[in-house]
């Protein structure tokens, strides 16, 4: 019979004695309550169903997330970004109905939808395709700019030692990032036709990243490092699994070792989409923790806990189409996940933010269910202002 880590008997933990103790397959009085967030389209329908109007999207006092008791967790506020940004007015080229064509500052050309269901604008031209554009972005980089840092590190440790809450800090994109100055085709094209330039692109990027990373965490304990990349889709990575391993392999690498040398041990990246075929680079690299796992896509958590055992780390992965479908169906949906929770090293929560087509009615439910499921008090359930 297997283990469960969860045992509501133990003293009450704080969120941030929790989450260590559940990502490392140790014993919890509940499970950490997280979500992954919620379209704006979403969030106007619940509005018409009985959510207040005050409570928008977001983070924070009267966001949803709060008014649904999801748990806090701290960022250290480094700037890992291009410093400074591109700062200006977006120039309209053209407006036509239902469509408008538009300039970023940073040169991206886009063209985006004004009437119905607002999509990821459809890019025409992006801002880096040569040595000449990327000079542009590279000296906005410099790691040494003051501002990446712009706080106390030592004050900041003295206010973080006792947070109750989870303390993370960026880890920073290696192909996600590129990818959104080239664009999806042009980068495809790019690693064949100026291998050079890619690489100078993500070697910029790591050298940031490092040398950031390298005077913060040793004076501020953080429990995790968060990464991002999206370079997945339905049918799996747009780079081959061989590429991404020889071009990002070893810089990713340089960074998870400095993590994990000072004591950072829980590492993930969020990639939607069909990761199957980058896990076991990602845990090559010192990755070890998978998000927001889109099961559709076919990111299951079960196969792969079953797959990796303990050698992999977990968040998400429960099915958002499933949370619009009715209450028996939400129900089987946290059963099939419900053992991988007990087991540890997994917090489950939404495979993606929640889309329009979920009743608010049914949130609510699902929340209530999983906060069931993972052993917290009726007494804790009913204090939550969204569940009362």
């Amino acid at each position: 019979m297997q283990r469960s880590i969860l045992d509501i008997s133990k003293p009450a933990m704080t969120t941030r004695e929790r989450f260590r103790r559940q990502m490392h397959f140790q014993t919890i009085d509940r499970g950490i309550h997280w979500e992954f967030g919620y379209l704006g389209e979403t969030i106007e329908r619940w509005h018409s169903e009985g959510l207040p109007k005050n409570i928008e999207k977001g983070e924070g006092d009267f966001s949803v997330e709060e008014y649904f008791g999801v748990e806090k967790k701290i960022m250290v506020p480094v700037d890992l970004g291009l410093f400074p940004p591109f700062n200006g007015e977006v120039k309209v080229l053209k407006e036509e109905k239902g469509k408008r064509i538009e300039q970023l500052p940073d040169g991206t050309i886009q063209e985006v939808k004004t009437e119905g269901v607002r999509t990821i604008p459809h890019y025409i031209k992006m801002p880096v395709s040569n040595w000449d554009d990327w000079k542009h972005f590279k000296e906005r980089l410099n790691p040494e700019a003051p501002e990446r840092i712009n706080f106390d590190i030592k004050h900041l440790n003295e206010q973080l030692r006792h947070c109750p809450y989870p303390v993370g800090i960026g880890l920073g994109s290696y192909f996600g990032i590129p990818r959104n100055w080239v664009g999806f085709e042009q980068i495809s094209l790019m690693v064949y036709d100026q291998p050079d330039l890619v690489e100078d692109i993500i070697e910029t990027l790591t050298v940031l990243y490092e040398r950031v990373l390298s005077k913060v965490i040793p004076e501020i304990e953080v429990d995790f490092a968060a990464g991002w990349e999206d370079i997945c889709f339905r049918n799996g990575p747009m780079v081959s699994p061989d590429m991404f391993k020889s071009i990002v392999g070893p810089r990713l690498k340089r960074v998870t070792t400095l993590l994990r040398q000072h004591g950072v041990d829980v590492i993930w990246t969020d990639c939607d989409g069909d990761i199957r075929k980058l896990v076991p680079i990602w845990l090559e690299c010192g990755v070890n923790c998978m998000f927001p796992l889109e099961v559709h896509a076919g990111s299951d958590p079960v196969e792969l806990r079953k797959e990796y055992g303990h050698n992999i780390l977990l968040r998400g992965g429960i099915a958002k189409y499933k949370l619009a479908l009715g209450k028996e169906e939400i129900l089987k949906e946290l059963k099939r996940v419900e053992k991988i929770f007990e087991d540890g090293g997994y917090i489950p929560h939404g495979d993606h933010r929640i889309p329009q087509d979920v009743p608010y009615e049914n949130y609510k439910y699902y929340i209530r269910e999983k906060l069931n499921m993972m052993g917290w008090h009726k007494d804790d359930i009913e204090q939550i202002e969204g569940l009362k």
